[in-house]
């Protein structure tokens, strides 16, 4: 089971720039919880995020040396194996996954690619066609420096702006993603209408036919829906997470007001409820919650 905290997706649209030394202050006590990755910042355009144009400062602050060892059960034998938490930086095209790539802390690239061409152009300024240009030519970069390419595939479960829209069309560009070379592929509910219904079509397509892509869900919810869409998620295969402390962030396209990034906190329950094992120290949880309180606005 992986959960990937991501204190980036919470941060980036909130107006009010948060001193470097917070989030420095915040990352730090994410990486003594135990995660498998913490999504971290942004090599994007200051003027596109503004929020996240301190990453690379943020990257030079943080300390590497303060987190937690875990202990990972094998799938394939009776031993375990040791793992520190990852870092992940998002990045938009290849300048940025060149800024990014100079960071020996960060590990993965996260590069959002949607299958809506409406959206595609709002967020990346590209079309799908020229994205998947920058798609090889960021893995590319990935494999020359060590890194591993993550893809979100936004607008997995839906689309607002009128673009043909399918479960079937969402499974087609996994494929194209995994034809080259993708390893790493995260269902991304970039507007809220996940559901138990088409979470359950898309991983349960997807993971059996894909063996060698590891697939996770990056879901929105409002608060009385978070459970269901998990509970479909892992039930169809998922054993990869992303969640944000309290629910931070989100959605920022949605009508609902109350439509965020799927609570942290609630996840552990669920998996603490179903007596699933986590390699997560519920100490330093509750540490970074008070933190928390000082990043994000009340």
């Amino acid at each position: 089971m992986k959960i990937i905290e991501c204190p980036r997706d919470a941060m980036q649209g909130i107006d009010e720039f948060i001193p470097t030394d917070i989030k420095v202050k915040y990352i730090n006590s994410l990486l003594k919880v135990g995660y498998d990755t913490i999504d971290v910042g942004s090599f994007v355009s200051p003027k596109a995020i503004p929020q996240m144009r301190d990453t690379a400062e943020v990257l030079k602050k943080i300390d590497m040396t303060c987190r937690a060892t875990t202990h990972v059960s094998s799938q394939h034998d009776e031993g375990t194996t040791t793992r520190r938490s990852s870092l992940l930086a998002i990045i938009a095209n290849l300048r940025g996954a060149q800024d990014a790539v100079q960071f020996d802390e960060v590990n993965y690239l996260g590069f959002p690619f949607s299958i809506s061409e409406t959206f595609q152009k709002r967020n990346a300024n590209s079309t799908i066609a020229e994205s998947l240009v920058r798609v090889e030519e960021i893995q590319n970069l990935c494999i020359q420096h060590r890194k591993e390419l993550v893809v979100y595939l936004s607008m997995a479960f839906g689309n607002p702006y009128g673009d043909e829209w399918s479960s079937d069309i969402a499974i087609h560009w996994s494929h194209k993603l995994h034809d080259m070379g993708i390893k790493i592929i995260a269902l991304s509910d970039t507007i809220g209408v996940s559901n138990p219904e088409n979470i359950t079509t898309l991983f349960s397509a997807l993971i059996p036919e894909l063996k060698d892509v590891e697939f996770g869900a990056h879901l929105h919810t409002t608060p009385d829906k978070w459970e269901e869409k998990v509970n479909a998620a892992y039930n169809s295969g998922c054993r990869r997470f992303d969640a944000a402390i309290k629910g931070f962030g989100g959605c920022p396209m949605a009508s609902d007001k109350l439509t965020g990034n799927m609570p942290t906190e609630n996840l552990l329950s669920y998996f603490r409820n179903k007596q699933i094992p986590l390699s997560i120290d519920m100490d330093a949880f509750a540490q970074s919650m008070l933190i928390a309180g000082e990043v994000f606005p009340h």
